[in-house]
């Protein structure tokens, strides 16, 4: 058995906005509130990244329309005595999407960590 870190990236709406730097505040914390109530504070929770396609830079994942956001959330947790990396992915996948149910979750990334980490 292993451990493993689980990286997922998870679409949040925000409704009701005006520029993006308010939408990414409620979107993070609006998220953590959720996994916190549900016992998992454990659950690493940031902005996600989107490469500009032109000048290759990176910048905050989110888009305005109408009022409305979409911003994406990059969410870490370790998993302890996974029997695989997909075992590790689906233990994360299924208790970050108990807490944060109609949430669309995406794994992007499984790491298997060192035994002294």
């Amino acid at each position: 058995m292993s451990n493993y870190l689980v990286g997922m990236e998870a679409a949040w709406l925000v409704r009701d906005v005006e520029n993006i730097d308010d939408a990414i505040g409620v979107a993070v914390s609006s998220a953590g509130r959720r996994l916190n109530e549900k016992d998992l504070e454990y659950v690493d929770v940031d902005i996600g990244a989107t490469r500009c396609p032109y000048c290759g830079e990176d910048f905050d994942s989110g888009y305005i329309a109408a009022d409305t956001a979409l911003v994406g959330l990059v969410l870490e947790m370790k998993v302890f005595n996974a029997d695989s990396k997909e075992h590790a992915q689906r233990i994360a996948k299924s208790e970050i999407g108990g807490a944060l149910r109609n949430v669309p979750l995406k794994v992007l990334e499984t790491f298997e960590l060192e035994d002294d980490e």
